[in-house]
């Protein structure tokens, strides 16, 4: 039998997911007032900075195993925001804060301010239903 290779790693999903964050957030401030596109646009930012967060510590691991102590914890603080960040805007969601959801997907803009995106790009709209299921992990 032949090695499977993962071709799918923490650094690529990593850039897929803060190229959809960025299409979710543009998608959002286009939104003239809350409605269930909405929840799911916001819901959507808070699930992939989580997966985001959770792939910072699958690089950092394989870091410290080749002893890059000082890579790993730089790596960590550059990417700290997004944990605590997902938890903000989750708060805010449940409760339908709008104006403090649109004051974090503003600062999570300004973090992936470098981040482009090109018109023709094939992300889709993975926001669909993920109201849905930010209600379906938290219980």
């Amino acid at each position: 039998m032949s090695r499977l290779i993962n071709t799918e790693t923490a650094g690529k999903n990593r850039t897929r997911l803060s190229k959809e964050v960025v299409l979710s957030i543009r998608e959002l401030m286009k939104q003239t007032s809350p409605d269930e596109k909405s929840k799911d646009l916001a819901a959507f930012i808070v699930l992939a900075l989580q997966e985001i967060a959770e792939g910072v510590e699958t690089s950092v691991v394989a870091w410290e195993k080749r002893d890059y102590w000082v890579k790993a914890d730089r790596f960590r603080m550059e990417w700290g925001w997004a944990q605590r960040h997902s938890d903000a805007l989750r708060q805010s969601l449940l409760v339908e804060d709008w104006g403090n959801i649109a004051l974090l997907t503003i600062q999570i803009g300004q973090k992936f301010s470098a981040v482009k995106i090109s018109e023709n790009h094939r992300l889709g709209t993975p926001w669909v239903g993920a109201y849905q299921r930010l209600k379906m992990s938290k219980n």
